[in-house]
């Protein structure tokens, strides 16, 4: 496949980074998508085997060989790396779509604000809309000189100056995380884990009350509060499982001190 030609908008210069690790499935679509509206597309991989590297070469895009230091610090040597101040950083599970695009391209980022972007997921083939996943907001366009990315384990943020002003961009950015319910069941295992590990390592320890009443209260929130039941079967096995990886997490966090 040839290089696609890069549009994007003529006064100010973006670079996408992207980490991946074997991401094959997703990777090409996140990436030629990239390539429309972005004048340099970074992809920060980590030992991929699948043929990541080769499709996003094959694509245009930059690859750069990084071991893995971790979702934000990961972000943040892609953002030291790229060309350009303006950095759209979008996930290698993610793509933007054409509404969305159209936006960026017309779009001319200004110094004092960040950028939000309408993510929703896909899950089993059906678009979730409610479940807690959505609407979900993600800051993602932003200048590396006043903002960067924070956050030791899974739950990666920016840090934005208080006086920053935030816009929300017109357009979706779909989200293809999971391959099927089994790979659903594998990232919450590993969520469970890291934040296990996130609430130790702030010297949290298991409650009573957390132990037994935090995953039903996960669960009422997700399908009742945030009316999962509109989404079916998706959103009940959604709920399900998120009630089952808080109950794993603190199970986990359990074992930590023990083991200390």
């Amino acid at each position: 496949m040839s290089n696609q030609t890069t549009t994007h908008n003529p006064h100010t210069s973006i670079t996408a980074v992207v980490i991946s690790q074997n991401e094959a499935r997703t990777i090409g679509q996140c990436v030629a998508a990239l390539r429309k509206v972005c004048d340099e597309v970074l992809v920060l991989d980590s030992a991929s085997t699948d043929g990541t590297i080769e499709i996003c070469e094959k694509l245009g895009a930059k690859v750069l060989q990084q071991e893995w230091l971790g979702y934000s610090q990961t972000k943040n040597v892609g953002n030291e790396m790229a060309s350009n101040d303006w950095i759209l950083s979008i996930d290698s599970d993610e793509v933007l779509s054409e509404d969305l695009i159209e936006s960026l391209k017309n779009l001319q980022p200004e110094t004092g604000k960040v950028y939000a972007l309408d993510r929703i997921t896909e899950y089993e083939g059906k678009w979730v809309r409610h479940s807690g996943w959505y609407p979900e907001w993600k800051f993602r366009l932003f200048n590396r000189r006043e903002v960067s990315w924070q956050g030791d384990f899974v739950h990666e943020t920016l840090r934005i100056p208080a006086d920053y002003l935030e816009v929300k961009l017109q357009g979706k950015l779909f989200h293809y995380s999971f391959k099927d319910a089994e790979d659903h069941l594998r990232r919450l295992e590993k969520y469970a884990r890291l934040g296990a590990e996130e609430q130790f390592a702030k010297g949290k320890k298991v409650t009573f009350i957390k132990r037994w009443f935090a995953p039903g209260a996960r669960f009422v929130r997700g399908f009742f509060i945030k009316k999962g039941f509109l989404d079916g079967r998706v959103g009940w096995l959604i709920c399900k499982r998120e009630a089952a990886m808080v109950r794993l997490r603190y199970h986990i966090l359990k074992e930590l001190w023990k083991e200390k």
